[in-house]
This record gives structure tokens, sequence and C-alpha cells, in this order.
């Protein structure tokens, strides 16, 4: 009877789907939770339609799904989809200088796409074309000298330094393609977006993924995706000795638990460092 089955017997079957027997395979933790979910969902009818006195299934909780660790790829690897973004194009092709200065900027501040593409000129602190000789706009802070201005999730924002190469590549589009960029809109008054297509409207999230796409296929580097350089941009600096409260920061991290998945990436370096650092490690 429904009524007579208690918790460790709710318990037990979930042990015994993670488990397997001789008849059947264990189930992954997402199989096994949503048969979870249908047992805690027949006992909470029970009990709400008085077949039972209580409910046992209130207490057992479905497995939690093993995290995916993110996805990250080695510094040559990032340096070579970097250089792809200058092949291809032709000549008088400005394109090219746009894409290098996009990719340097995501792997160069763990940017999201969507933070990237949301930039406008008054978040960069450091390009000499983003700064008027009149100073910022009215109602904006500038920038402190090498930063950028993120906007996250949830409109909250953040500071990050930028290093030299993305700074490099941002000052020659700014220079260079952006205002041939700008000259072709249609508007009225031109976009405050750093990141402009060729008919001077702001570049889309579906344009910077094509940007990362084509670099990605030209560079021989599948699977490669925007959050693949912003995983890198925390691994590399994790790799590097930077504290982890560093990291979420940068990274725009409610949670330090967010970034900690990313110090379980770096195992194989910790081994690599004990291993070569530990009088006994080898042998």
């Amino acid at each position: 009877m429904i009524g007579e089955i208690t918790t460790e017997d709710v318990a037990a079957f979930l042990a015994g789907l993670r488990e397997g027997d001789q008849e059947h395979v264990p189930l992954a933790a997402s199989s096994a939770g949503r048969a979870v979910v249908a047992v805690r969902g027949l006992h909470a009818f029970a009990a709400a339609e008085g077949l039972a006195g209580s409910d046992p299934a209130s207490q057992v909780r479905p497995p939690a799904p093993p995290r995916r660790l993110p996805r990250a790829i080695a510094v040559p690897d990032v340096e070579r989809l970097i250089a792809a973004t200058g092949s291809g194009g032709g000549p008088g092709d400005l394109r090219p200088l746009r894409d290098r200065a996009l990719l340097e900027l995501l792997y160069g501040t763990g940017a999201r796409i969507s933070e990237a593409v949301g930039l406008d000129v008054d978040d960069l602190g450091f390009a000499a074309a983003a700064q008027p000789d009149d100073g910022p706009a009215s109602g904006q802070a500038a920038r402190p000298p090498g930063t950028i201005r993120l906007s996250g999730k949830g409109g909250k924002q953040r500071i990050v330094p930028v290093g030299r190469y993305a700074r490099d590549a941002l000052d020659a589009y700014l220079v260079r393609a952006r205002p041939a960029f700008a000259a072709a809109s249609q508007r009225v008054s031109a976009s405050p977006a750093v990141f402009l297509n060729v008919r001077g409207s702001r570049l889309t999230r579906q344009g910077a993924w094509a940007v990362l796409k084509a670099a990605a296929v030209q560079a021989g580097l599948p699977g490669v995706s925007p959050h693949t350089l912003r995983h890198s941009f925390a691994t590399h600096l994790l790799d590097g000795g930077a504290d982890v409260r560093v990291v979420q920061e940068l990274l725009g991290h409610a949670s330090v638990t967010t970034t900690q998945i990313y110090t379980l990436v770096t195992v194989d370096k910790l081994r690599e460092v004990y291993s070569a650092a530990h009088p006994r490690a080898l042998g």
C-alpha cells in the first residue's frame, strides 16, 4: 500500500537506480532524477488526497547532475585563433581590424559576448580616439586608465583592466576602421557602440558569433565558442597564480562558488608543479 512506504524506501529506490543490478544498468543522475521527481509527485498527490498519512518522498532530493567543466584552450591555440582574424580579408577590407579587436577583448578581459557587443565608446578608458578633448560625456564618470566598464547580468557593472594586446588592437580598430563603418550609417545620429558592422549599426551577438566561428575554422579549432575564450581567460589566470577571488571579480560572478569550478580545470597544472617541486614526487 502506498501509505506504508517510508522515506527509507524511497531513498533505497533512488540508490538502486544509481547503482543498478544484474538486470539493470546504473542510471545517470539526470535519468534517476526524473524518476525521483515522478515518485515525489505521486506521493505528494497521495498525501493531498488523503490516500497516505504523510509524504515520505518529500525529504528525498533528486541527485544533482555533475557540473560540466568549462572548456579552455591552450595559450598557443588562443594566439592562433586571434591571428586567424587577419586572414581572408582583401585590400581595403577593414573588418579584420574589428574582428581582431573583438577577440582580443574577449580573451583579454573575460567579457561575455553580450558585454562586448554592448560596449559603448564612453565605456572605454584607454583609447585616445574614445576620449573627446572636452572630457567624458555629461553624467559619465571617466574610466580609470587602461580599463573598460562592462555591463553584466542584471545590469551589474564592473571595471576591468585591459591588457596591452587588447588595447593596441582596439586602438587600431577605433582609429582606422570604426570611423569608416560609422560613416556608412544612414541614421541621423551615429551609434555609440564600440563594435559596428559595415552598415554602421551596433554589431549583434550573432554577428560577433560569426566572427569567432570564421576565425575558429580558419585556425583549425572546431567547437570554439565565445564562452571558450572566457573560460580560457579564467583558467590561464589561475594557472598563472591569480587568486580565485580576483578572478571572480574580473568575471563578474556574484558568488565565488561559481568561479571555483575553474580550479578543477587546473588540477593538471597543480600535478605538474608538485611533480617538479617535491623531492619525493617522482619514482
